[in-house]
């Protein structure tokens, strides 16, 4: 047996192991898991929940004038949230009392980032609206990407980017920040100054719609450095026969961002990829394995581990719903998954039946 025959037999090997799943009333667009990994933060469509990882008990915190799109396990006294009302929120998940609220946004925070040292958020905005005869999107109608202080609740920095910007990371070190939009466009900044410090454009994640509307879609839906900082994962979807049915190619792309000229080292291998939507990356603290997961449109799987290194593909999965977030614990031997699965039929007291989901795999 060769090195790439054992390395091969070595992969299929590779399982991940559901150890738990739990229902909560609503559908779930964020998760952030306590530092003990015994409760979970969840930013829900009607408002953010406290689970309990051991009882699976739940309750509703608090809620925003919209859905929640992300949430943030900060500290033990402090949950901090973003929001389609373009509004951050700061909780004390153990007095059960608020704490603060900013309105950052006039449209929808699509996605919110917390620095390593907690320190700073990072929020991302933007509405595509066609800019001219071909579609292109139209200038910012606010900064794009907005930098807050978790401890003083101002805002540092309004950055631009073209929307809408879909997807925020910070760098491992937190000196950087990095935001990518519908378009395929990353765009990076320090996040002392603000200063834009690279940009790239991939095309492999929007598509132009000419079957049933006429306007851009997909876009670059999540991102994450890689642990040493010297790479960017992308994920998203693309490209698309037909925007409307999502049936674009489940990608994913790693760049070496930090060099003059960035450049793409890998993406998604032949063969191991269908269709849908992917919007959710986790990367490993040792960078050994990363998972990318979403909507399956078509195809065997919609969560597949990676391997880091090489990029080869592990292991799959067929959750039966759609994957919102994921997340590694600090070993890397757990990995919690976030989404929803469907809405439901209300029944007789008008009520839909639970269908947000969170699941936890050995790794």
């Amino acid at each position: 047996m060769n090195d790439t025959e054992a390395k091969n037999d070595q992969n299929k090997a590779v399982k991940l192991t559901r150890t738990d799943q739990t229902k909560v009333p609503m559908g779930v667009l964020d998760g952030s898991v306590s530092a003990d990994w015994q409760q979970c933060a969840l930013a829900c469509l009607d408002g953010v929940y406290l689970l309990n990882a051991k009882d699976k008990q739940h309750q509703r915190l608090y809620q925003h004038d919209s859905w929640v799109s992300s949430v943030h396990w900060v500290a033990e006294d402090l949950i901090v949230s973003a929001g389609y009302d373009g509004a951050i929120q700061w909780f004390n998940p153990q007095t059960k009392q608020p704490i603060d609220r900013l309105k950052l946004h006039q449209f929808w925070s699509w996605d919110m980032a917390l620095s390593p040292d907690r320190t700073v958020l990072a929020s991302v905005t933007g509405q595509y609206l066609a800019g001219g005869y071909k579609y292109e999107p139209q200038s910012e109608s606010e900064p794009s990407v907005c930098l807050v202080s978790v401890k003083d609740r101002k805002v540092l920095h309004r950055l631009s980017q073209t929307p809408s910007v879909q997807a925020v990371a910070f760098s491992p070190d937190g000196r950087f920040v990095a935001a990518g939009n519908l378009m395929g466009t990353v765009r990076v900044f320090e996040v002392a100054s603000g200063k834009l410090a690279r940009e790239f454009n991939t095309a492999d994640f929007t598509s132009w719609g000419i079957i049933k509307s006429h306007c851009y879609l997909g876009g670059i839906f999540a991102l994450r450095f890689t642990p040493d900082g010297q790479h960017l994962l992308l994920a998203g979807m693309g490209p698309m026969r037909d925007p409307m049915a999502g049936n674009g190619k489940q990608r994913w792309q790693k760049w070496k961002w930090d060099q003059a000229e960035p450049q793409r080292v890998d993406q998604i291998h032949d063969k191991e990829f269908g269709e849908g939507l992917m919007e959710a990356l986790a990367i490993d603290s040792a960078g050994d394995r990363f998972l990318m997961a979403g909507r399956l449109r078509g195809g065997n799987w919609n969560a597949a581990l990676f391997e880091g290194a090489t990029g080869n593909q592990l292991t799959t999965l067929k959750t039966g719903y759609r994957v919102t977030q994921a997340a590694f614990s600090d070993d890397g031997k757990r990995l919690a998954l976030f989404g929803a699965q469907g809405q439901g039929k209300r029944n007789k007291e008008g009520e839909h039946p639970h269908f947000g989901r969170i699941e936890f795999y050995d790794a």
